[in-house]
This record gives structure tokens, C-alpha cells and sequence, in this order.
């Protein structure tokens, strides 16, 4: 892991080259309580890209792995997260990249997108629909649950679910509880249609959250929707057939 400071965060992330020591370079941005270990490397992203030739870089994004923590919910707002992400490319003297985010990290991603145009080359939305543009359902109970002092005490499904997530990965939860609070942005369908580049949205047909990926990228001027079949929200990032589809849309749309 490296490190960088921006926004009066220190900002973890790591950077890995292909054999080959050079190639097209893929920023990866992590959903919520994950990490760059969780979202990326145990799913087998790193390994996939690098193999493909790309250079792989994945941030812990604020709050998250070994970033800076905040409790306060305006820090992590999406712009202010995609603004790590821009200032990382920066950092690395890196104009212009593929960036792929999932879930909380595609809301970001697709920020990122409209603030910073020249950076992002291509656009990869994991976990992440409709859902963009109408919300992903109320967040206060998850926020409730992770600060919940006795995890059996937790009567909300979703929010058990969360908990018991930010448990395993050993999080901040009051961290994850104030980034709940702010990190849900909606982007107007204005918005959306202005993001130009080309995307490829993956949903998994079993996912509660993310809302449909066929809805968000009819209001896209390039973009393209990628069914995952027979996986919800937590499983749809590792699968294969995503991975099969990102690499097919990457080589469609070389650096």
C-alpha cells in the first residue's frame, strides 16, 4: 500500500503493473464499508486486469480500509469522494484512465465522470441502476444498525446485513455510519444523459439495491447494460461472466 494526502486525507491505495511493466491503466473505486482488498483483490479484479496487460489502481476511499476517517457526514459527499479519485490520477501523473466503480463507488464514478471528463476514458458501473438516479432505498435504518451497540438488537434485514459486513471487514462503523448519511446523491436524468463516455452497467438479476441497469442506460448516450445472471448485490462483483464482459469492453475501448 502507498500513500497520499488530499482534502486533509491520507488516502491508501495500491498500484500494480502488469509482466509486461507497462499498459492501459484501470482506476477501481470500492463500494460502501469495503475496501480495495474486498471489492478488488480477494474477488480476483487485480489478478484478472493484470493478466489482461492493464495496470490496476484501487483506492480505500475516505472512511474506508486505511484512509482517514471522518464523522462528519459532509465529508463524504460523491463529489468530495470523486475528487480523491481525480487527485490519485494526478498523483500518479496519470491523464487519462478506465475507471470502474461498484456500488457506492459507481455513484462515485459516475461523479467523477461529469467533474473531471478529460480523466476518465471509459465508464464501468457495478451494482449500481436506476438506482443512481431515484436513490437506492432508506439508508438511516443501515446507519442506525451500524451504530447499534448489540448487533442482536438489529430488527432491520438490510441493516443486519450491512452490520454483520462492517464487522467482518473490521471497519470504522461510526465512519461508515456518517458516510451513509452523505454519500447519497442523487444524479438528475440531466445529468446522466451528459455523461458521454462510453459505460457498460452491470446488474445482477438478483439484485434488491442497485435498481435496473436497462433503465440507466437509456438515458446514456453510450452506454450498455450487462445482466449478471443469478446474482444479488454482494455477489455480482466477484462473477466471472462480469469480469469476461469488462475485459471484452475494455479491449472495444482502448486507451
Amino acid at each position: 500500500m502507498q500513500f497520499f494526502t488530499h482534502d486533509g486525507f491520507d488516502l491508501a491505495f495500491l498500484d500494480r503493473a502488469p509482466d509486461s511493466g507497462h499498459g492501459d491503466p484501470v482506476l477501481l473505486i470500492h463500494g460502501f464499508a469495503s475496501s480495495h482488498y474486498v471489492n478488488w483483490v480477494s474477488p480476483g479484479w487485480f489478478k484478472t486486469l493484470n493478466d489482461a496487460g492493464y495496470r490496476v489502481i484501487a483506492l480505500d476511499n475516505r472512511g474506508h480500509g486505511a484512509s482517514t476517517k471522518s464523522y462528519e457526514g459532509t465529508d463524504y459527499t460523491p463529489g468530495k469522494m470523486a475528487s480523491d479519485a481525480a487527485a490519485l490520477l494526478d498523483h500518479l501523473g496519470i491523464g487519462r484512465a478506465h475507471v470502474m466503480g461498484y456500488s457506492m463507488g459507481a455513484r462515485v464514478s459516475a461523479f467523477m465522470a461529469l467533474s473531471d471528463p478529460d480523466k476518465v476514458a471509459t465508464l464501468v458501473l457495478g451494482g449500481l441502476g436506476i438506482g443512481l438516479v431515484d436513490g437506492v432505498g432508506d439508508w438511516d435504518p443501515i446507519a442506525d444498525a451500524l451504530l447499534a451497540p448489540d448487533p442482536a438488537s438489529i430488527a432491520h434485514a438490510r441493516g443486519r446485513t450491512f452490520r454483520a459486513f462492517a464487522d467482518q471487514t473490521r471497519s470504522d462503523r461510526r465512519a461508515l455510519a456518517a458516510c451513509i448519511i452523505g454519500s447519497r446523491d442523487e444524479l438528475p436524468e440531466d445529468d446522466v444523459a451528459r455523461i458521454a463516455q462510453p459505460t457498460l452497467i452491470g446488474v445482477g438479476t438478483k439484485d434488491d439495491i442497485a435498481g435496473s441497469a436497462e433503465e440507466l442506460a437509456a438515458l446514456m448516450p453510450s452506454a450498455t447494460a450487462f445482466p449478471i445472471e443469478g446474482r444479488d448485490h454482494m455477489l455480482s462483483v466477484g462473477d466471472k461472466t462480469f469480469k469476461a464482459r469488462v475485459l471484452e469492453f475494455y479491449a472495444e475501448h482502448p486507451l
